[in-house]
């Protein structure tokens, strides 16, 4: 594919992703399950902010948002749905355990799915839904770090994690507790969350919960410690669903 055709495929592939992500009823929901989880005033960060249906849920609870994404063009979507927005401030950098620079691998038509993580493409390659996933395009993005943004922001309240397969690399560029992470997991690179939990179990005393898919209705009744987190991601891991897990500081 050309420059102009992965130009338009890219065009069409982030009307896709507003289509979805600001379908009707979309932020609403993800406001009212944030709502016990964040109050007015509380600081979040957004990292793979995509395109910012987070970044509207939380604004409307009255949060501040730092939201962090590396791609260039939907950056360029996010400035204009959020850039005059006091509360709102955009990093255009992808977060890891270092500082510096990274590659970043990405599908001009289906721009949900850029990586940093060579690991977790061969991972999920495997699997009939990424099948027609073509991570053709190669870019170098800046990399920061969770510690440097809070040096720059503050302690987040709340920090989700949504990076395609580099989420225990961003939580390696953490050095202390926060209240409230969430990452993705996907089944077929489960491995990555195996890592998450431990590190966020090294980090403090959390225990943990999740939802799958974008259900966010939590799938267990009671929180669970590090170590049944771990044992529940092998019942995760032969599901075909994906999700997110939720650690709290106890």
């Amino acid at each position: 594919m050309d420059a102009t055709g992965n130009k338009l495929a890219r065009q069409i592939g982030v009307a896709r992703s507003f289509a979805i992500y600001y379908a009707p009823g979309r932020v609403r929901r993800l406001r009212r399950f944030y709502a016990p989880l964040i109050r007015p005033g509380d600081l979040c960060f957004d990292v793979g902010a995509h395109v910012g249906n987070r970044i509207a849920a939380w604004t409307q609870l009255g949060a501040r948002v730092v939201a962090v994404e590396p791609q260039a063009h939907l950056i360029v979507w996010l400035r204009r749905l959020y850039g005059r927005d006091r509360d709102v401030t955009l990093v255009e950098a992808a977060l890891g355990a270092t500082e510096g620079s990274a590659m970043l691998h990405s599908d001009p038509r289906n721009v949900t799915v850029a990586t940093l993580s060579p690991e977790w493409i061969a991972a999920v390659s495997r699997e009939a839904s990424f099948g027609g996933i073509k991570w053709a395009e190669v870019s170098a993005v800046p990399l920061t770090t969770l510690d440097a943004l809070i040096a720059a922001h503050g302690r987040p309240a709340l920090c989700k994690i949504d990076v395609e397969g580099f989420e225990a690399e961003v939580l390696n560029g953490l050095s202390q507790p926060l209240p409230l992470v969430s990452f993705e997991y996907i089944p077929a690179a489960i491995a990555t969350a195996h890592e998450c939990v431990a590190r966020l179990a090294n980090l403090g005393d959390y225990e943990f919960n999740w939802f799958p898919g974008e259900s966010h209705r939590w799938a267990s009744a009671a929180w669970l410690d590090a170590p049944s987190m771990t044992t529940r991601l092998t019942d995760l891991a032969a599901g075909r669903a994906s999700g997110d897990i939720f650690a709290r500081r106890r």
